[in-house]
């Protein structure tokens, strides 16, 4: 998204360290010119696009070209029509079918296959959709981030950020990209529990202490 705000500090980059070894390790594993891709999802606020950024420029340190998607710029409602949308429909359909999945799909496949590719864009200064052209040819490593990036197809390496809007509101308020209203908070409810629903698809988990564990180990502390 064009105007976001990025608050990266030393926990992402250290987190974002963890991860890079293992992409690095599983990469190598892949047979030559395999086109690898990282998805990280969690809950608002959560850090998913700051572990993103981080991990995508220790991954270029080690001469890996890495291009970052985000989700977010994927719903199928445009920002200045979404509220109301979510307004007449009510919560129950706020989830994970707002995004537009076809696209996002015909992303990955054109990464895959080293395909120029269309990408939407949010500017959240105007809130309009712009169009970003991306040569993927040029890519070797692709990460996506949003609230449900790990339930996209063609995933290599999972990552979740196992933190709740309650926990990160924090953030929200600081990157105040949307008010935090009764009607936000319910949105923020609704998110929750689709994000959650997601966490056992993960095969890293960035705990509450934003340390990184494996699902297994995630699952044995339990």
């Amino acid at each position: 998204m064009l105007g976001d705000i990025l608050l990266i500090n030393d926990m992402h980059k250290e987190a974002a360290q963890a991860i890079c070894e293992k992409v690095i390790a599983d990469r190598e594993a892949k047979e030559e010119r395999y086109r690898y891709v990282v998805g990280i999802s969690g809950e608002s606020g959560s850090g998913k696009s700051e572990l993103a950024h981080a991990l995508g420029t220790l991954l270029k340190h080690h001469n890996i070209r890495v291009k970052v998607i985000h989700t977010d710029n994927y719903y199928r409602i445009q920002p200045l029509l979404r509220e109301e949308w979510r307004r007449n429909k009510g919560f129950d359909q706020i989830g994970i079918n707002e995004y537009d999945w076809v696209k996002i799909r015909k992303t990955l496949r054109d990464f895959k296959e080293e395909q120029e590719c269309m990408i939407p864009c949010i500017d959240l200064i105007p809130e309009q959709v712009d169009k970003l052209i991306t040569d993927f040819s040029k890519v070797d490593l692709l990460i996506v981030d949003g609230l449900y990036a790990i339930k996209a197809n063609d995933i290599d390496m999972r990552v979740f950020i196992d933190l709740t809007y309650h926990e990160t509101k924090i953030n929200q308020i600081i990157r105040m990209k949307e008010a935090l209203s009764d009607f936000r908070l319910g949105i923020l409810e609704n998110e929750h529990q689709a994000v959650t629903s997601l966490k056992s698809m993960a095969d890293l988990v960035v705990d509450k202490s934003y340390q990184v564990v494996t699902m297994a180990e995630h699952e044995s502390r339990d």
